[in-house]
Formats: structure tokens, sequence, C-alpha cells
């Protein structure tokens, strides 16, 4: 018991070594937002620990047994044609006391027209990228944690170039059911390229999150706070479209201080009537309200909203989420009770 528990917090604290953000690593895919339920709570909502079977893509510890026989189909029409989509599903047996889960990403990155150095053409090529997760959980001993991890394997091909690669989720949740409180901490892929694109070794885009999420005694609301990218501080950069310059030429670049750095890091989400047949979902992502933000004028990036409604043992959802003034994305999802 012991020995498991020291092998847990070594395991964090050695992740939260490094210090990845995107555009620094391949495989960006993986952190994609998984589903409309995710989306609406402000995209990378940790604790949804019920029959959400694709919360177990981001976050395995949260693998139970209401998840058994749940298959859940999710599709968003991302940017400039691009589309992408998630699936999961899991079972339990070894009477109702070990659930196993499977689901996997997928991108389509669209065709583009090929050129040469001169220009000529070259046709048409296309990009794509899948990965293929197999998650399991388990609980610590007889108390209120559980520990889960997922294995990945990782498949890109970009025109005439491929890799694959290989990683893994750990997640340690803490569960108290008096409170209906829950917190975790989740390391996200953690691995490395087996075969790379051009000879050139890759890192993976690691993310350290912390979630909490708690139902309200009197009233049907369950909120969450995410924690996003703790491996990197500082998170934001100076904005160069905000230096700003005086009548004599001096140039002054925008400042980010600590709490603008900290509430960066920051998503928080609520779920109204989260245990009912019909749910409504609100979000907000501080980090890119503000990466996305226009001066002087208001286009509410960072907003995001989206309900579900269950049929017999069908359950839709959908959600909106505010990114531009130019465009923004809608998240469509089905989950299918198969017992």
């Amino acid at each position: 018991m012991i020995k498991t528990k020291l092998f847990i917090i070594c395991l964090f604290i050695s992740a939260l070594a490094f210090s990845q953000l995107g555009g620094n690593s391949t495989y960006q895919f993986l952190n994609l937002v998984s589903s409309p339920r995710q989306a609406a709570l402000g995209g990378k909502v940790l604790t949804n620990v019920d029959y959400d079977v694709t919360q177990a893509l981001y976050n395995p510890s949260t693998i139970n047994s209401e998840m058994d026989n749940q298959l859940a189909l999710n599709y968003t029409n991302f940017f400039g044609d691009i589309s992408y989509g998630t699936a999961a599903y899991a079972y339990t047996w070894d009477r109702r006391t070990q659930t196993i889960h499977a689901g996997m990403t997928y991108v389509n990155y669209g065709t583009f027209d090929g050129y040469d150095e001169q220009g000529n053409s070259t046709g048409e090529f296309t990009g794509r990228e899948a990965a293929l997760s197999f998650g399991y959980a388990k609980q610590v001993g007889y108390s209120d944690f559980y520990a889960g991890a997922n294995v990945k394997l990782i498949t890109s091909t970009l025109e005439q170039y491929s890799s694959f690669g290989a990683a893994t989720d750990l997640a340690l949740l803490y569960i108290d059911e008096r409170l209906e409180f829950q917190a975790t901490l989740v390391v996200r892929n953690l691995g490395t390229q087996i075969t790379t694109y051009a000879g050139l070794q890759e890192s993976l885009p690691l993310e350290v999150n912390f979630g909490m999420s708690q139902t309200l005694e009197h009233v049907p609301i369950r909120w969450h706070v995410t924690l996003e990218n703790l491996q990197q501080w500082p998170i934001a950069a100076s904005n160069p479209g905000r230096v700003q310059t005086d009548l004599e030429g001096n140039v002054t670049e925008e400042k980010v201080g600590f709490f603008s750095q900290l509430i960066r890091h920051t998503i928080l989400g609520a779920e109204l009537f989260p245990d009912k047949g019909f749910n409504v979902r609100l979000g907000y992502n501080f980090r890119k309200a503000e990466e996305l933000r226009i001066e002087e004028q208001r286009n509410f990036s960072g907003i995001s909203a989206g309900f579900a409604i269950k049929l017999n043992k069908l359950r839709f959802s959908y959600t909106h989420a505010r990114y531009s003034a130019a465009s923004n994305i809608n998240f469509f999802g089905l989950q299918i009770d198969l017992r």
C-alpha cells in the first residue's frame, strides 16, 4: 500500500519537471477537446465520474462501472474544413468490479494542393492522424483515491511523411461521496515517437492538469474548476499586436503580471441538472479568451454553452464554443446505452 502511493507520488513529481506547450511538440491533436460536454464546460473538464464514457479519454481514473456498455460517438467540424471525432466504449466484468475502456481520436486535415520549389503543381495530398487508447482504473486500497492509466498508440500521416508513437496518461482521483466532491491530477501524453517523420525526434505534447468539482447541496448545479498546463510557468507571453508607441517613438510591450499568468491556467464550468435527462452546460476558458481577444471589440472568445437530452437509451449532446468574431465551432455527440 505504502509502496503503491510512493510510486504514484514520484511519478507525478517527475512529470512536473518537464515543460511543453502547443507549438513545441508533435501530435498536437492529442489535446483536442474530446466531447461536446467537455467543450461546454470550458474544454478540459476532468471530474465527470458517471456515465460519460468519453471522459476517460482525458482522465483514465474516472473509469467506473456506470460506463458499462456505453458507446459514445462525437464529431466536430473544426477550422478550415478540418474535421475530427472521438469514439469511446467501456465494458465491466468480474461481478461488475472491473471496467476496461477503449477509445479513439481521429483528425482529418483535408486535401491540399502541392507545389515544388519552382511553383509547379505536384498534385493533391492529405493529412490525418489517429490515436487508439486502452484504459483502466483501480481503487487504491480501501481509500477514497482511484488511480488510472491510458495506453495510446499514435499514427500520423502528413503528405508523404508518416510517424508512429506511443504514450500514456496517468491520473489520480479523489472522491468524497458525502460532499459530492471530486479532485484529480492528470498527467497526459507521456511518451515518445517510435518512428519519426524525417529522422528528427520530436517531443509529445505533455500536459499536467488539476481539476475539482462539486454538486451543490440545495441547487441542481455542479461546478467545475480546472487548472491546465501546470507544467509550464509562465504560460503567457506579451502579444506583439498590443505594443504601444508614444508620440516620441518609445515602444512599450504588453506586460503580463502574476495574476494574468495565473488566471490563464484557469477554466470554469457549470452544469445545470447534472443527474437528470436534460442538462444545460456553460464554460469559460480564460486563456482562450485572452489570447483570442481583439482590442476595442467584444467577441466573447472563451465562452462555451451546450445542452444534452436523453431519449430512452440515447443521449444527444450539442455545444457551441466561441473562438473569435470570424469563426466558432459546433460539437455534436451521441452516447448509446447498449445494455
